[in-house]
């Protein structure tokens, strides 16, 4: 569906990795971290599976940390350690030198311009990216899902976004390009969606069933609300 009506939105919200940036970029980027690490970030993704189908608790930290240690068989302490030095801390350096997707940044400045209110709701802590290509100073929300207690796709953490919005899930257009964490959860409690997929997905005419919108450049979710009226800023895909 690309037939969303935007008349009613007052916000929009971005999840950060692999929406405002390609993942491939950074996956490439990290590769050699990640061998080096990889029997960690194996056990990790187990985890982390098993936190995205956890119900939202106060003690996300806690509970990430316990099965971890269970995973590699060390204290819960050790395990919190080693999360923070691999994963919260390690990759701080891998997004230093990362590029926006072409258009995203110039797209989130329009939308501020013209009265919007901007929102980042990530699965790891916004504050990993610094100042995420100066996103984040003009924002009116900047949250974590773990500090919200769940990941998404669970409700919590887009509600919390919303009540941070002061805003009804109604009025806000959440962009993401996981379809199962991004898309469903914000769709699940009636914020409209917007689907970032991948060039060649989109040359193939993918689409989704539940999204308002599904792009595959920047330069067309800003038509949807600017009618391109800066072309340059947003074209050429296969950058991307």
């Amino acid at each position: 569906m690309n037939n969303v009506d935007i008349s009613n939105i007052k916000a929009v919200a971005f999840d950060i990795d692999g929406t405002l940036y390609r993942a491939w970029k950074f996956n490439l980027r990290i590769f050699p971290y990640f061998i080096f690490h990889s029997f960690f970030f194996l056990k990790y993704g187990l985890v982390r599976n098993i936190m995205h189908r956890t119900a939202a608790t106060p003690e996300f930290v806690k509970l990430q940390a316990s099965h971890m240690a269970k995973k590699l068989n060390c204290s819960q302490e050790e395990a919190q350690q080693r999360l923070e030095k691999i994963v919260y801390k390690g990759l701080e350096k891998y997004f230093v030198n990362i590029k926006p997707c072409r258009g995203s940044v110039e797209f989130i400045k329009e939308l501020k311009a013209n009265g919007y209110k901007i929102g980042l709701l990530s699965d790891f802590p916004p504050e990993q990216k610094g100042s995420i290509w100066g996103v984040k100073e003009i924002c009116d929300v900047v949250l974590g899902s773990e500090e919200a207690g769940a990941l998404k796709p669970d409700s919590t953490p887009f509600l919390k976004l919303a009540k941070e919005f002061n805003l009804p899930p109604e009025q806000i257009l959440y962009v993401g390009n996981n379809h199962k964490y991004d898309i469903e959860g914000a769709h699940n409690i009636g914020m409209k969606t917007a689907w970032l997929i991948l060039p060649h997905s989109g040359w193939f005419g993918k689409k989704s069933k539940i999204a308002d919108f599904t792009f595959w450049h920047y330069g067309q979710i800003s038509n949807l609300f600017f009618n391109n009226t800066n072309k340059e800023k947003y074209s050429d895909s296969k950058s991307d």
